[in-house]
C-alpha cells in the first residue's frame, strides 16, 4: 500500500519547545516532526519506525500539546509502571489503569483523568472490554488514541492479541479524536493488514528507514551453542546487558545456569515460571547494569532499556519480522551493539516439522513456510545482511561494512556433487528399502560409519555407503541444511525424515547446479577484531571513561533509592556526553542532550557535585 503524499508540515514553536523543555533534545529525529505535527493537527497516522527510532515521542508530544489526555493502548501491563515512572521523571503527569491495581488505586487515577490532570493515560486493550472503562473515556477529554505495538492486530506472529481487533471501533465511538498506530516491524502486506483491521485505510502512513546502523548483524553455524555464546560474551560483551533468546523453556533454564556457572550473571524468563519470579527477573534486568536475561520470545516487547548491548539467538527465528523485532531491542541508545545468531540443521528440521504439524489451514501453513524461507535466505546469503534485511521490508541499501558478510565475506562453492550424493542416499533408501530416515543417519551412511543403527538396517550394503568421505560431518550437516533452505529436500512432519521435492529431480539428473555458502573460519581473534571494527556513533575519550563510570555509579544508587530503572534517570548516551563535556554549571548541563527542565532541576546539582568530586 503506497503512503499518501505528505505535505511539508511547518515546525510549530509549541512542539519544538516541548521537545526541548520536557525531553531535553534540540531537534527532532528523521520523520518525527512530520508525524507529530500531523497528529497535533488532528490527523490519523500509521507509523512504522524501528525500535530506538523515537516512536514514543510521536504520541507523547501531541498528548502534551493537544487539549485533553492522550490515551495509550498498550499490551504491556507488566511494563506500564516503568513507562509511567519514566514520564513522571520528565515532569509529565502520567497514569495507568490495569488489573495490577486495587480499587482505591484505580479510583485515584480515574479521578485525575476526569479532572483533566493527566497528560497521558495507559490502558491495556482488554480494558476496553469493560463498560465502565469506556464510560470513563466518554466522561473525560481525550486528546488522542495511541495504539502501541500495532502489529499485535496482525496474525503473522506470536504477538497476535485478539483484543486488538476491538480497537477498530475507536473511530466510530470517538470520531473526532485522532488515532496514531505505531509498530517497529511490518512488511507492506502487514502494514495493509494493520490499516484494514484498525480501519486506518485513510490515515497517513509514515514509514521510517528500517536501518539500524549501530547494530552489527552476525549469523554463524551452530556447533556448540553454549560455548559459542560464552565466547561471544567473554570476548566482546563482558559486563554488558543483553538478551539471549531460546526456543524452549528447558533451553532457557540450561543456558541461564551455564552462563551463571561461568561467571556471567544471567536470569531466566519464560511462561513456565510463576508470575512473581518473571516480574522480579524482568525488574532486575531493567534496573541493574550488566545483567543478562535468557528468555523465550515471550520476553522483550516494549522493553525500553536503552543500553542492551547484544541480542543473541540460540535457535532460528520463525520469520524475518520476528528476528528484526527481537534484534531491535539492542542498542536503542544508538551505541554499537551486536545481533548474533547461531543456527543449525536441526533448527531447520524442527521448524519445518512445527509448520507442517501446526494448526491452521493450508494457506496459513504456506505463509509460515514463506516466512521461514525468507529467514533462511537471510541466514545463507553471501551478500550484505543489512541490504538483505532492508530489501525484505521494501527498502534499498548499500553494503554496510558492519555485518559478518561485509567484514568476513564468505565464498560460494559448487556443491552439485555433494548435493547429488545426499539425494542419492534418500532415493536408494526409499526405492530399494522403502525406508525414510533423518539427516543424522543419512550423513552416517555418507561417511561410512558402521554404527549400531547402520548395521541394524544393513545400510552398509547400500551402494551409497561411504561415498562422502571427502567432507567432514559438520560440512555434511551444512550441505543438508542448505539443501533444506533451497527447497531441494523437505522434512516429513511425522518423524522428521528427509524426502525429495519436485526440485530434487533436476539436481539428480545434472540439469541444475547447486551453489552453497562456505562459512569463513571464525576464531576468537577474528571475532575480537570484528568487534573493534564496529561503527561507533559516539566514542568516549579515554580521559572521560572514569567520569562516565562515576556518573553511572551515582545513577545506579539514585535509581535504587527511587525504585526505578537506571535509564529513567539518564541514558548512557547522556552520561557519556556529560563525562566528555564536563559542564561546570547548571546552564552548561542544561545544554546536554537528554537533560530537560525537570531532570535539570531534580538531578542537576547532584550531577555537578559528582563531577566535582571526581575531578578533585
Amino acid at each position: 500500500m503506497a503512503s499518501p503524499e505528505l505535505p511539508d508540515f511547518p515546525e510549530t514553536p509549541e512542539t519544538l519547545d516541548t521537545l526541548r523543555r520536557v525531553f531535553g533534545y534540540d531537534a527532532f529525529r528523521d520523520g518525527q516532526r512530520e508525524i507529530i505535527e500531523h497528529v497535533v493537527a488532528g490527523g490519523d497516522a500509521l507509523v512504522l519506525m524501528p525500535t530506538g527510532g523515537g516512536k514514543s515521542l510521536c504520541y507523547q508530544i501531541p498528548s502534551l500539546v493537544r487539549k485533553g489526555t492522550g490515551v495509550v493502548i498498550s499490551p504491556l501491563i507488566a511494563l506500564m509502571q516503568d513507562q509511567v515512572d519514566a514520564l513522571r521523571a520528565l515532569g509529565v503527569n502520567a497514569g495507568f489503569l490495569n488489573s495490577t491495581q486495587d480499587l482505591d488505586e484505580r479510583r485515584v487515577v480515574e479521578a485525575q483523568f476526569l479532572a483533566g490532570e493527566l497528560d497521558l493515560l495507559y490502558l491495556a486493550p482488554e480494558r476496553l472490554r469493560v463498560p465502565a472503562a469506556v464510560e470513563l473515556l466518554d466522561r473525560g477529554d481525550v486528546a488522542l488514541f495511541a495504539i502501541d505495538e500495532a502489529h499485535c492486530v496482525s496474525q503473522w506472529g506470536h504477538d497476535f492479541r485478539p483484543d486488538y481487533l476491538m480497537l477498530s471501533g475507536l473511530h466510530e465511538r470517538w470520531p473526532d479524536v485522532p488515532r496514531i498506530a505505531l509498530t517497529a516491524t511490518a512488511t507492506e502486506a502487514t502494514r495493509a493488514e494493520i490499516a484494514s483491521r484498525l480501519r486506518l485505510e485513510d490515515a497517513r502512513h509514515f514509514v521510517a528507514s528500517f536501518d539500524r546502523p549501530n547494530i552489527q548483524y552476525r549469523i554463524e553455524p551452530k556447533t556448540d551453542a553454549k560455548r559459542q555464546l560464552l565466547r561471544l560474551l567473554q570476548t566482546e560483551h563482558k559486563g554488558d546487558a543483553g538478551i539471549v533468546y531460546c526456543l524452549s523453556r528447558n533451553s532457557v533454564e540450561k543456558h541461564a545456569a551455564f552462563l551463571t556457572e561461568n561467571g556471567i550473571e544471567a536470569l531466566p524468563y519464560h511462561a513456565g515460571l510463576d508470575a512473581r519470579t518473571r516480574a522480579a527477573n524482568q525488574a532486575r534486568f531493567l534496573r541493574e547494569d550488566g545483567l543478562v536475561i535468557v528468555a523465550t520470545i515471550a520476553f522483550g516487547m516494549g522493553i525500553d532499556k536503552p543500553d542492551v548491548r547484544f541480542v543473541a539467538h540460540l535457535d532460528l527465528p520463525k520469520s524475518v519480522e520476528g528476528y528484526y523485532q527481537e534484534t531491535g531491542r539492542a542498542g536503542r541508545d544508538g551505541l554499537p551493539s551486536t545481533a548474533w545468531l547461531a543456527y543449525g540443521l536441526q533448527d531447520v528440521v524442527n521448524l519445518r516439522k512445527m509448520i507442517d504439524a501446526g494448526e491452521g489451514d493450508a494457506a496459513f501453513r504456506h505463509r509460515q513456510s514463506l516466512h521461514l524461507d525468507a529467514m533462511l535466505a537471510l541466514c545463507e546469503t553471501v551478500e550484505c545482511r543489512r541490504v538483505r534485511l532492508l530489501d525484505y521490508f521494501g527498502q534499498s541499501g548499500e553494503p554496510c561494512g558492519n555485518c559478518d558478510t561485509c567484514l568476513s565475506p564468505p565464498e560460494t562453492w559448487d556443491a552439485t556433487v555433494p548435493a547429488q550424493k545426499v539425494l542419492s542416499v534418500i532415493v536408494r533408501l526409499e526405492r530399494e528399502r522403502r525406508q525414510k530416515f533423518g539427516a543424522g543417519h543419512i550423513i552416517d551412511i555418507l561417511l561410512g560409519k558402521k554404527n549400531a543403527k547402520v548395521i541394524q538396517f544393513d545400510h552398509d550394503a547400500l551402494k551409497s555407503f561411504g561415498i562422502g568421505a571427502e567432507l567432514r560431518e559438520a560440512e555434511w550437516r551444512g550441505v543438508v541444511r542448505q539443501l533444506l533452505a533451497q527447497g531441494l529436500v523437505a522434512v516429513e512432519s511425522d518423524h522428521g525424515t528427509l524426502v525429495l521435492t519436485e526440485a530434487s529431480a533436476g539436481v539428480l539428473r545434472g540439469e541444475r547446479k547447486v551453489a552453497m555458502r562456505r562459512e569463513p573460519e571464525r576464531t576468537p581473534a577474528k571475532a575480537a577484531k570484528a568487534a573493534k571494527e564496529r561503527k561507533a556513533p559516539v566514542e568516549l575519550p579515554a580521559e572521560a571513561a572514569p567520569l562516565f563510570e562515576r556518573l553511572r555509579a551515582w545513577r545506579a544508587a539514585t535509581a535504587k533509592e527511587q525504585g526505578v530503572p537506571a535509564y529513567v534517570i539518564f541514558h548512557d548516551a547522556t552520561l557519556r556526553e556529560i563525562a566528555t563535556a564536563r559542564p561546570s554549571s547548571l546552564a552548561e548541563l542544561g545544554k546536554v542532550s537528554g537533560v530537560g527542565e525537570n531532570k535539570l532541576a531534580k538531578y542537576g546539582e547532584q550531577v555537578l557535585e559528582t563531577l566535582a568530586e571526581a575531578l578533585d
